[in-house]
């Protein structure tokens, strides 16, 4: 009597088995793979945004920095000014120049906005208005190439004319000429601020040569270039440099 074959039905049960188990394992370690995805993707967002903050952070405290050490230097300045003990003679000469500098740069700022000649008496009132006004703003920065001055000497100028208008004497180039013969040299001997010095030496070269001595002598003969004392008031008022 022929042996019947053993089914194979024990086999066919392990395979289904083996392969219903590998794909459990694989969906098990896709569901692992997306939520491993999702929060990489979600720390991507969280470190963007901690680098965005840092960012912003790192440019607050290089503004802050560069208002420090300008409070700093402006502080630096104002100190040296009190400290310098000049002579009556010395200061009413830089106090000269500084008048002259000054008015002159003015002039040169209205001739480029002269339909604003009558908002702009002062050159206070330009610097408090530049930053608000971009016509006044390029009017400022083209004057100052054109002068071959910078705003940290125009700053110190002002300064010099606060800290000195009320006690300084405006001397008339005559004057000048009877006092210092040589007062670049002068400057660079008795001015111990180095942006003061600087500064002064600026509003010489600038008052002493080209288009500005012309002018100025212009000026001089019609007895403008002496600030009256409202003029001096109002250049007082609210001096800020930004």
């Amino acid at each position: 009597m022929a042996t019947a074959a053993r089914p194979a039905a024990p086999t066919t049960t392990a395979a289904a088995v083996a392969a219903a188990e590998k794909r459990g394992a694989l969906r098990l370690l896709g569901k692992t793979l997306t939520r491993l995805e999702q929060r990489l993707h979600a720390l991507n967002v969280q470190f963007k945004q901690l680098d965005r903050t840092a960012e912003n952070l790192l440019q607050r405290f290089e503004a802050h920095s560069e208002s420090l050490a300008k409070q700093a230097g402006q502080d630096e300045m104002w100190s040296s000014l009190l400290e310098d003990r000049f002579t009556i003679t010395e200061v009413n000469l830089f106090y000269s120049y500084v008048v002259d500098c000054l008015c002159y740069l003015h002039k040169r700022i209205l001739e480029k906005v002269p339909d604003l000649v009558n908002g702009l008496p002062t050159l206070a009132s330009v610097l408090k208005r530049k930053a608000k006004n971009p016509r006044i703003g390029a009017a400022w920065d083209a004057s100052l190439q054109a002068t071959g001055l910078q705003s940290c000497n125009v700053q110190t100028l002002c300064t010099f004319f606060v800290t000195h208008s009320y006690e300084a004497e405006y001397y008339t180039v005559s004057q000048r000429k009877m006092y210092a013969t040589d007062l670049q040299t002068m400057i660079k001997r008795v001015v111990k601020n180095q942006i003061l010095q600087d500064s002064l030496l600026c509003a010489v070269r600038l008052v002493e040569t080209g288009d500005a001595r012309e002018k100025l002598k212009e000026e001089a003969g019609t007895k403008k270039i002496v600030p009256p004392p409202r003029r001096k008031k109002l250049l007082r008022k609210g001096l800020k440099f930004k």
